[in-house]
């Protein structure tokens, strides 16, 4: 792989970065307590807004999986080993790398 398209994937991976920040700042609202007001929410709302928290929370471990996957690419990068699964270390066909640059398997060893 050409240090070009390298820096390319780098620049994708480091957006992708500041993205996962950005979400991370917009979801941090729904993730706070939900506080028990019978004057101001019902219970329908308030079993509502638990419902909302949970799924800023699993949407915050979606996240936080994703910032790892990142991470372990650019620490490939920095290792030389960018661009080969980390199973089998067959390269990693330039297409899969295009859709998703922090991908570690190659096609045979994620369907595998």
């Amino acid at each position: 792989m050409d240090q070009e398209k390298r820096a390319g994937y780098r620049a994708r991976l480091a957006a992708m970065l500041a993205g996962l920040d950005t979400e991370d700042a917009l979801g941090a609202e729904g993730q706070k307590t939900v506080e028990l007001d019978q004057g101001a929410v019902g219970r329908l709302s308030r079993m509502d807004a638990l419902q909302g928290q949970a799924m800023a929370h699993a949407t915050q471990a979606r996240r936080a999986a994703t910032r790892q996957r990142i991470a372990a690419a650019l620490a490939r990068m920095d290792e030389g080993e960018f661009g080969y699964c980390t199973e089998c270390g067959e390269e990693i066909a330039p297409g899969r790398l295009d859709f998703d640059p922090a991908i570690p398997t190659c096609i045979s060893c994620a369907q595998g």
